[in-house]
């Protein structure tokens, strides 16, 4: 019996379809020598031995009479955490007649190492001098080829895959499966997958991967749900990290608090990515306590796990505890990376606090040497344009080191709407189609900046122009989950919902209520040049107020109520959900976009600092944003941040 010694090998079980080298038929003395050179070899623990034992080798010999023994210090010092691929590639140069496993490891340690333009190299040149593929060959190929998105690369593999008759061999057809998704073909993944006879967790892991990839979020939790019903297949972690990503973007808490569960029951001792999954759900899914609760516990809390924490708690409205959260990140002795500063200046700018925004934004560059990229720099602009600061932004994005993009410049339109600044909102939008003319949501704030100044002509070349450029207006949902199913509404279209007709008496109640409170539409949210009474009949079908009619009707007294849309809310929705949150005494969250509305008690925890001012002149605005954010301002003792008030509106 042959003993083979691998380090590292792809499988768990060695198969007999893989070529090793053969241990040539020396004497007994020299086969001790090799036996004990292998011994030294693996009981390496840094690149200097290495050497010495290479020398060793050297000097015996045994590089080029044992083929067996070259095989493994070439696999050593490839695919070791301290080894080094230039180093491995010199001893595989000086080969003869290097075998399928010499080319795999080869491969195997290029992709590692992110190099994968030569580990496909290096596949051409096995080809070239006759040396056949084997099943060990492909995986790490194809995985070479997805990381550079390399799909013609991967199909002619898939060829060479079919040429050598490897088309059963499960670890090679979960590897075309990964290689397809990552390269964004989601058909040629799933035609691999429908193709298996017998699937695996790692084909399932992949095939929701790909889907995960593309976004398909509600195609992620049939197929995860398919693979529990029909293999009885026990998940990996990260098979239900891709499920817990897709009940967060769809906003289902009641799916991703069955996946906790199962985690719980199932899984000891989750690893930092998995925990920080969960808490990135709960929070995104507006269960902010629970989502809190459970990054307290983690132990291993990383980068990442403090930047969901930081980023969760501004979309809530709570920024302030975010930059406390930032603080205790720094105490613990984590050095912030660029992510997490992303995190913090998000946190400043939902919550209007521009001097701590620019604080850490000083922070950042001075402290920790991070240059500031054109995230940070579109976090700034927003935060400035939030404010009322919208000539400061301008000069902001006219001095970036960087050209600007267009989320910079959206943000820079979106303040210059809320502030009703025409001029420079003209520009915004200029500079917007010229980077990406088939935005609607551009289009349509730029509308809206002409409507709220009358001039309705202009309103109606800005549709012209959509038209001819091929943008649609995306109609506004909201979708409310009640009963474990979740019920979509577009706005001024709730007539084929079996419960139409108590959806419509509830609205009407719902306004009749709203009359005695002092309420009133604000009619400048309609963009189109028709009558008030018209206007007023297109805000009382917003989805928004279809679903919370809907929800009322059909859930509980006193039960939270919670909402997904799919555009951003306007002010008279914003008002609107305040005055029904105390009438009808609910806990109305609203998930819009990244922010997320608390409605409780006739207040929102966004403090009202989202939607648009009291309309003022523009020097009077400014004015008194920046006379409030100066008069507002206290010291918070214990971690030594300036915070301001969020509501430098209302003053």
């Amino acid at each position: 019996m042959v003993v083979a010694y691998v380090l590292n090998q792809p499988h768990e079980f060695i198969t007999h379809n893989q070529t090793y080298p053969k241990i040539p038929e020396t004497d007994h003395h020299s086969n001790q020598k090799e036996h004990e050179c292998i011994s030294l070899i693996k009981k390496c623990k840094n690149l200097d031995e290495f050497k010495q034992i290479h020398g060793h080798v050297f000097k015996l010999g045994l590089l080029w009479s044992s083929s067996f023994c070259a095989s493994n210090l070439i696999s050593t010092c490839a695919l070791s955490q301290w080894g080094s691929m230039d180093y491995a590639c010199s001893i595989f140069d000086q080969l003869d007649d290097p075998c399928s496993f010499d080319f795999n490891t080869i491969i195997r340690g290029h992709t590692m190492e992110m190099s994968s333009d030569q580990a496909l190299l290096a596949y051409l040149d096995m080809l070239e001098i006759g040396v056949e593929p084997d099943s060990f060959t492909y995986p790490p190929l194809l995985k070479a080829c997805a990381s550079l998105s390399a799909a013609g690369e991967g199909m002619q593999i898939h060829g060479h895959v079919f040429k050598h008759g490897l088309v059963g061999d499960v670890f090679v057809h979960n590897s075309l499966i990964n290689m397809y998704g990552k390269c964004g073909l989601l058909r040629d993944s799933c035609a691999v997958f429908d193709q298996m006879e017998v699937k695996t967790v790692a084909s399932w892991s992949a095939v929701i991967a790909a889907h995960a990839s593309l976004g398909m979020w509600g195609e992620c939790l049939r197929l995860f749900f398919c693979m529990i019903r029909d293999g009885g297949w026990r998940p990996e972690e990260s098979v239900l990290v891709s499920v817990l990503s897709a009940c967060t973007h769809l906003g289902r808490l009641d799916l991703g608090r069955c996946i906790h569960g199962y985690l719980v029951r199932n899984l000891s001792g989750l690893n930092a990515a998995v925990e920080t999954a969960v808490v990135d759900m709960y929070i995104r899914c507006g269960s902010l306590e629970k989502g809190m609760s459970l990054f307290q516990e983690m132990v291993g809390k990383n980068h990442k796990s403090f930047s969901v924490a930081i980023s969760g708690l501004a979309s809530h409205g709570r920024s302030v505890e975010a930059l406390v959260v930032f603080e205790e990140m720094i105490k613990v002795g984590l050095r912030p990376d660029d992510v997490v500063y992303v995190s913090v200046l998000s946190a400043c700018s939902h919550a209007g606090l521009v001097q701590e925004g620019v604080k850490y934004f000083e922070r950042m560059r001075k402290e920790h040497r991070i240059e500031p990229t054109v995230q940070h720099y579109g976090c700034m602009v927003d935060l400035m344009g939030r404010a009322g600061l919208v000539d400061e932004a301008h000069e902001l994005i006219k001095g970036m080191p960087m050209a600007p993009n267009d989320v910079v410049w959206r943000s820079l339109l979106s303040a210059c709407k809320i502030h009703q600044n025409l001029e420079l909102g003209e520009v915004a939008a200029e500079r917007l189609m010229e980077l990406n003319g088939k935005n609607a949501v551009d289009y349509l704030m730029l509308c809206s900046i002409y409507a709220q100044a009358g001039r309705w002509e202009d309103v109606s070349l800005g549709w012209v122009r959509m038209g001819r450029v091929g943008v649609g207006k995306e109609a506004g949902t909201s979708a409310v989950l009640v009963g474990g199913k979740l019920h979509r509404f577009v706005s001024n279209d709730a007539l084929h919902h079996p419960l139409r007709g108590e959806i419509r008496e509830m609205v009407h109640q719902m306004e009749w209520q709203l009359r005695f409170e002092g309420y009133e539409a604000d009619t400048s949210q309609v963009v189109m040049n028709v009558g008030e009474e018209e206007k007023r009949e297109r805000l009382r079908g917003h989805s928004q107020k279809l679903a919370i009619a809907f929800a009322l009707v059909s859930t509980s007294k006193g039960s939270v109520v919670r909402i997904v849309r799919n555009v951003r809310m306007c002010s008279d929705c914003h008002t609107y959900t305040k005055m029904i949150s105390v009438i009808y005494e609910r806990h109305i969250i609203v998930r819009d976009g990244n922010v997320y509305h608390h409605f409780k008690h006739g207040t929102c925890s966004c403090r009202d600092y989202c939607m648009p001012p009291p309309r003022l002149a523009g020097d009077d605005l400014k004015t008194r944003v920046v006379d409030a954010l100066r008069r507002y301002y206290y010291k918070e003792k214990e971690f030594g941040i300036f915070i301001g008030l969020n509501d430098v509106y209302t003053v």
